[in-house]
């Protein structure tokens, strides 16, 4: 028989389907079984209104062979078939699809066909340079052989087969310097790639497998072939979770995420309405090994109707719970030709909508009913749930405000901004907080001691990312978070302010000698009455904090970020009254007095003196 050119007439389309369209070669084994249970698919609704099929519904199977020698991976199914007219429509005609007519035929809810676009029998050829399709329809009384090297076009001819069906046959090409096409004859290869993409196709794939057996009445062992099914065939995540087990649930995360714990928390559940899907999400005890490294990908395996289309849809998780694994499976993606990448289209962010606002509740539930349980889990995330605060322009701060927790000065344990809220007394007008390394040391500051001797709580902030989210967030419930070191601290009664605003005014000149003597390192000083028994603090104006200033800087690319600082002076304190004498007396002394006061100041806010060679002269001067 004469050889047929493809009707698209197009070599170039055919070269890219082979050599451009699927970043990896081992992709066609899915295709070639997708398609196969698709003409499983077909003669199955068929027998629903055809009682002569006379096949099962437990019958139906796809099987895989290899004859390494001959170079030949031979994958058959026991399908509808196809027509000498359906063999040329459907392979003489690049992208054209009898699945996709075959679906839009039917009006049944439950046709589930996982092959559309008529191109994933072409990936084939990806690996073979000889491929063999031999088919017999159901119902037909003749078996037809569509037969190509590529490019160059195909032969139909008429064949032999026994009943209805399809066996393709393909010639593996013979490897090069550069690709190892042998690893496609390999039988534990072939599994594994089984096990990857299609091991939730419903109907068994079953190949020889070779097994070492121990002989009968001897000790020797001997190489048999056993015929077994590669594929598990019931995802997990389509049984209703009632009817998993904990048991299930913890042998699949194990086995997929190869971790040696179970999980923390297990999220199984259907979504539905207008874009359908499955999710099956893992909250883990720990962080994963490279978590907090640039080398961690995050994202959720993608199914389509039980098919692996990608191992990592970063798409599907937000980055503030990029720490989830798991998996979606949805019938309504929009995929692209070759499956491998997504159309960023409406249904692939509504299942991700749908995912985030559940992570989300379920997060909430834990913090509610399992306190202790959520603070294990915050103490290894709750970085990831602040950097999402603070991220994308503050985009998430609402989904994730009731999520995280400080350390409170209540009682040293971790609090919601919620529960801060609900403990704070009636005359207090701001969520007060205070950043440093640790808790003691925040513990410490004056300015702390002074917020907590008005009945105020206050909020220990020890993470880089805590201060720049609740800046972000700029309040909860109408109530403005504020930094105790700032200079605007508002702590003091009307006839207070009225004080300290005259002990001020009258001590111009003795600030402004201080000031001259510390130089530029300071933007301001000034008398406070906020201090209780500690002389000096650091406070700041403006919206960089000291703190702030110390993570900035610690940036690669930290351009030498200043915080603007005011040196506080307790007024109440007799070091006031030494500034004043000095002042009269010995302007020098009077100098060497304010830089000593700035590095103290430096060292209880926890930063670096400049100039710890000069400070410790003057000190012992001072002593001696």
């Amino acid at each position: 028989m004469a050889k047929k050119q493809f009707k698209t007439e197009s070599k170039k389309l055919l070269d890219m389907m082979i050599n451009s369209i699927y970043t990896h070669k081992e992709i066609f084994i899915r295709e070639l079984i997708s398609n196969a249970s698709d003409a499983l698919d077909k003669l199955y609704y068929t027998s629903l209104t055809d009682s002569a099929v006379g096949v099962k519904r437990d019958e139906f199977e796809i099987n895989i062979s290899l004859d390494k020698d001959n170079r030949i991976l031979k994958i058959s199914d026991n399908g509808i078939g196809m027509t000498k007219d359906e063999l040329e429509n459907n392979l003489g005609t690049i992208a054209k699809s009898g699945s996709f007519d075959f679906k839009n035929e039917k009006t049944a809810e439950d046709i589930d066909i996982i092959g559309q676009f008529g191109v994933g029998f072409y990936s084939a050829f990806m690996v073979s340079d000889d491929i063999s399709v031999i088919s017999r329809a159901y119902g037909a009384d003749t078996a037809y052989e569509w037969k190509s090297k590529g490019v160059d076009g195909y032969t139909v001819t008429e064949a032999s087969k026994d009943s209805a069906g399809t066996t393709i046959t393909l010639h593996i090409k013979e490897d090069t310097e550069n690709e190892n096409y042998t690893e496609f004859l390999d039988g534990y290869r072939i599994r594994a790639l089984v096990k990857k993409y299609s091991d939730y196709i419903r109907y068994p794939i079953r190949m020889p497998i070779e097994k070492s057996v121990k002989k009968e009445d001897s000790d020797e062992y001997e190489t048999v072939m056993e015929i077994e099914a590669l594929n598990s065939m019931t995802p997990l995540w389509k049984k209703k979770a009632a009817d998993c087990t904990k048991e299930e649930y913890e042998a699949f995360y194990k086995d997929k995420f190869f971790d040696f714990e179970g999980p923390r928390k297990v999220i199984h559940s259907k979504f539905e309405g207008t874009v359908s899907s499955d999710v099956l999400l893992f909250i883990p005890k720990h962080p994963a090994f490279d978590y907090y490294t640039k080398d961690f990908e995050k994202g959720l395996s993608l199914y389509s109707s039980g098919v692996l289309i990608m191992d990592k849809c970063a798409d599907l998780l937000p980055d503030h719970f990029s720490f989830v694994r798991g998996l979606a499976d949805s019938a309504d993606l929009s995929l692209n030709i070759s499956r491998e990448t997504l159309q960023q289209d409406a249904s692939l962010k509504a299942i991700a909508k749908n995912i985030e606002k559940k992570i989300k509740n379920e997060l909430a539930k834990m913090l509610e009913k399992d306190r202790e349980e959520y603070e294990s889990f915050f103490k290894d995330f709750g970085i990831q749930l602040k950097y999402g605060m603070y991220a994308d322009y503050g985009m998430h701060k609402d989904t994730l405000k009731d999520l995280v927790m400080f350390i409170s000065s209540n009682n040293k344990k971790y609090a919601t901004l919620k529960e801060y809220l609900s403990r704070m007394p009636e005359t207090q007008k701001n969520i007060y907080y205070a950043a440093g390394e640790t808790v003691d040391k925040i513990d410490s500051l004056p300015q702390v001691e002074a917020v907590k001797s008005k009945g105020y709580e206050v909020l220990y902030l020890t993470e880089d990312v805590d201060e720049f989210c609740l800046k972000m967030l700029t309040s909860y419930e109408s109530k403005e978070f504020k930094n105790v070191c700032d200079e605007q601290l508002d702590l003091l009664s009307e006839d207070e302010k009225k004080e300290l605003e005259k002990k001020n005014t009258d001590s111009k000149d003795i600030l402004e000698a201080v000031k001259a003597a510390i130089g530029e390192s300071v933007n301001a000083v000034r008398f406070t009455k906020t201090l209780g028994s500690h002389p000096v603090c650091l406070s700041t104006e403006g919206g960089i904090s000291l703190e702030m200033e110390k993570t900035l800087n610690k940036m690669p690319a930290g351009d030498s970020v200043k915080a603007t600082t005011v040196l506080e002076i307790n007024a109440d304190h007799k070091i006031s009254e030494k500034l004043d004498e000095l002042f009269k007396t010995d302007k020098e002394a009077l100098a060497s007095y304010s830089k000593i006061l700035y590095a103290q100041a430096r060292l209880i806010s926890g930063m670096q003196i400049d100039n710890p060679t000069e400070i410790s002269n003057l000190i012992c001067d001072l002593i001696s």
